[in-house]
């Protein structure tokens, strides 16, 4: 791991309720056997983030019961129910002061996205103003990363559940696409009919 990679903390945002999936914590979602937020910890330190801040919100208390979460900066988020821009808020703001100069931002709901996209878009940090993202045949999604200088930039545009959208649109030039596609699939599991993908 070079030194370079060593800056990007991995930011897992897994506070959603699951309001789709009759209120069952996505965190808690069992791939594989383990839980989803265990699943995104590990693809994030299998691409290179040695720091890996998590914020929970829906049922915090049994996902740290439940998941194996050592050697994790864990972030409660109260107000987790306004969606995901106040998740993405209230991480960056656990970054400030730990010399952090960008962060990797992946979704708990993203089981198809694993360490080699997280890698690829991990590989395009060069300094705090960095802003990259995970592209699919050209369409950007998760993850992304931003450089600190973007931060205070995109949590006052986080609202809601867009969360960095109308930040990355308005600084679109800036943005280096990182094509994922050959090595992820982006798909979100957002209702019972997405549960199929879990193993």
């Amino acid at each position: 791991m070079t030194h370079s990679t060593e800056q990007v903390t991995g930011l897992l945002l897994a506070a959603g309720g699951g309001r789709r999936l009759g209120g069952r914590p996505k965190a808690l979602l069992e791939h594989r056997g383990r839980p989803l937020v265990e699943h995104a910890v590990g693809a994030l330190r299998a691409a290179g983030c040695s720091r890996v801040h998590v914020v929970l919100g829906a049922a915090a208390d049994a996902v740290r019961e439940r998941a194996a979460l050592e050697g994790c900066v864990v972030v409660v988020n109260p107000g987790w129910a306004d969606g995901m821009g106040s998740s993405l808020r209230a991480g960056l703001d656990s970054l400030s002061g730990t010399g952090a100069r960008a962060a990797l931002v992946s979704l708990v709901d993203q089981p198809g996205i694993g360490a080699p996209a997280y890698a690829r878009v991990l590989a395009a940090y060069t300094d705090e103003t960095s802003l990259a993202s995970a592209a699919y045949d050209g369409v950007r999604g998760h993850p992304v990363l931003f450089g600190a200088a973007h931060w205070a930039g995109i949590a006052a545009s986080a609202t809601g559940d867009r969360g960095a959208r109308a930040y990355l649109a308005a600084h679109r030039e800036a943005v280096t696409l990182v094509e994922c596609g050959d090595v992820a699939e982006p798909y979100d599991i957002d209702t019972t009919g997405d549960l199929e993908h879990l193993e």
